[in-house]
């Protein structure tokens, strides 16, 4: 195995279209569905979109809706792992309209009461996201809206007919098609989409799907990914954005790791700056730190939370972590090199970490230094089963790590010394945030901290030792200021906002 490329740039401007990219298969992974399923419907949409005489704006807004349209998974991830047990295989059923797929359901009061506050959440984060990228309100709108149906009978706000964007309709019919001809086949996925006209979509679009289904599936599978990025990429993406927001799509997965990435970003090219002169390799660092965790999203959320040892069918999903990682390095244009390195953050040196099971010799330094700093960062955050570590013992057991040849001794003891603060970092590889508009106080920023790891108001109450009328005061104060509604949303925003 050859050892990862260096970037000819990496740290060059990240496109929008890139992180949309990205954040695409980080949907794909968390729905269950093969990595190419948002650009297949992208393009489908768009066939859609051209053959119903839509104007460039939705167009744009099919496309760019079709690709973050499961930006919102990760950020209800745990709601689904609280209803359907599995939320990567239970919403992959549910996609497919398995005939058993709602049955777990019955027990939090049926479809429509379990589903609606899940959507909430993945409606506002979705078009949340939309706005950090700069897409268009159009863009931004149908990504409110995505699960609203043509009958009235969508959700989370039951609009119906006109009241619903185009864009959405355009996007629904072409990812019932994407899915159900690759599941069922296009003949039989052609009849379901005729069961849903006027239903979830108007009939026309049905009637489009049965004109022009077949040709566009066959064109479809002839498509080669540079074919998909000049039919896919709109003028809006190709602005310029940063990939933190990449990092906090993917801690949403799980609230106990709000911030993890970004804190694994920070230390790595904090002690990158130590070992390597070079800028661009600390900035590339730096990249692969906030990367690291793509390949999380295609792990169910009950296996993270597990304490003690996995079974080894649960042990193999997780090895395949990294491995996922590598994989979105080939979708992703100027973050390829940043999340191929990402994806050696679980090797070691003495040969018996994973996927690849590369030892020291075969592991170039700045992936050694990834591998440590994301041990590090690990040991002193606080997991479901156990507490955080403390700054010695997390120390004292790293360096054990180290002396049995786990990771690199000479990255480690650099590592804990920027740790305590001794050595002062060169890395200036994170953009500087903009002063917020938002001012929280700090006993609001004290309960967003704690509710955005996952604490309800009554946990939340008894860790800051305050009342839960308290606490629920806060709560709301906090969603006005940053006018959204849902945990998830407050997290990601006043996680780009620098405010927690």
């Amino acid at each position: 195995m050859n050892a990862p490329p260096m970037a000819p740039d990496p740290g060059a401007a990240l496109h929008v279209f890139d992180a949309v990219k990205a954040l695409a298969f980080i949907g794909d992974l968390s729905m269950g569905q093969p990595t190419d399923h948002s650009l297949r419907t992208a393009w489908l949409a768009a066939q859609f979109a051209r053959a119903a005489g839509a104007d460039e704006t939705v167009r744009c807004a099919v496309i760019e809706g079709s690709l973050l349209r499961w930006t919102g998974c990760t950020a209800n991830a745990s709601g689904f792992a609280d209803t359907l047990g599995d939320d990567v295989g239970g919403r992959a059923a549910m996609l497919a309209q398995r005939p058993d797929w709602a049955q777990p359901l019955d027990a939090h009061g049926g479809v429509r009461a379990a589903l609606t506050p899940l959507a909430q959440i993945h409606c506002e984060v979705s078009g949340e996201v939309a706005r950090m990228l700069g897409l268009a309100h159009a863009t931004q709108t149908a990504l409110r809206h995505i699960f609203e149906a043509w009958d009235g009978g969508g959700i989370p706000d039951r609009l119906a007919g006109d009241a619903v964007p185009t864009a959405v309709y355009l996007i629904a019919v072409a990812g019932d098609l994407e899915i159900f001809a690759r599941v069922y086949g296009v003949d039989h996925a052609l009849q379901l989409i005729a069961q849903r006209a006027n239903a979830r979509y108007p009939a026309a679009l049905a009637a489009l799907a049965e004109t022009h289904g077949r040709p566009w599936m066959a064109a479809l599978d002839q498509m080669t990914p540079a074919q998909f990025d000049a039919a896919l990429s709109t003028p809006p993406m190709s602005d310029t954005t940063s990939a933190e927001l990449i990092a906090d799509v993917i801690d949403l997965k799980l609230p106990w790791m709000t911030g993890y990435s970004r804190a694994v970003a920070t230390m790595a090219a904090q002690c990158c700056a130590q070992l390597i002169a070079d800028p661009l390799t600390q900035q590339r660092v730096y990249r692969a730190g906030l990367l690291h965790g793509i390949g999380r999203a295609a792990v169910p959320n009950a296996l993270w939370s597990t304490p003690g040892r996995l079974s080894a069918s649960a042990w193999e999903r997780v090895r395949l972590v990294p491995y996922w990682t590598a994989r979105a390095g080939r979708q992703t244009g100027t973050l390829a090199d940043a999340a191929e390195l990402a994806s050696y953050v679980y090797e070691r040196g003495d040969g018996s970490g994973y996927f690849r099971g590369l030892a020291r010799d075969a592991l170039p330094l700045e992936a050694r230094v990834l591998a440590a700093s994301v041990a590090w960062v690990a040991l002193r955050a606080a997991r479901p089963w156990r507490a955080a570590f403390g700054a010695d013992e997390a120390a004292q057991l790293i360096r054990d790590d180290a002396a049995r040849g786990r990771f690199d001794p000479d990255v480690v003891e650099v590592l804990l010394a920027c740790a305590r603060g001794s050595v002062a970092s060169r890395a200036d590889v994170a953009p500087r945030r903009q002063p917020s508009a938002v001012r929280l106080s700090a006993r609001e920023t004290d309960v967003l901290r704690s509710i955005s790891r996952g604490a309800s108001n009554k946990e939340a109450a008894r860790e800051l030792d305050l009342s839960p009328s308290t606490v629920r005061t806060h709560v709301e104060s906090v969603f006005r200021k940053l006018e959204c509604s849902t945990r998830a949303a407050a997290t990601l925003k006043a996680s780009a906002l620098g405010l927690l």
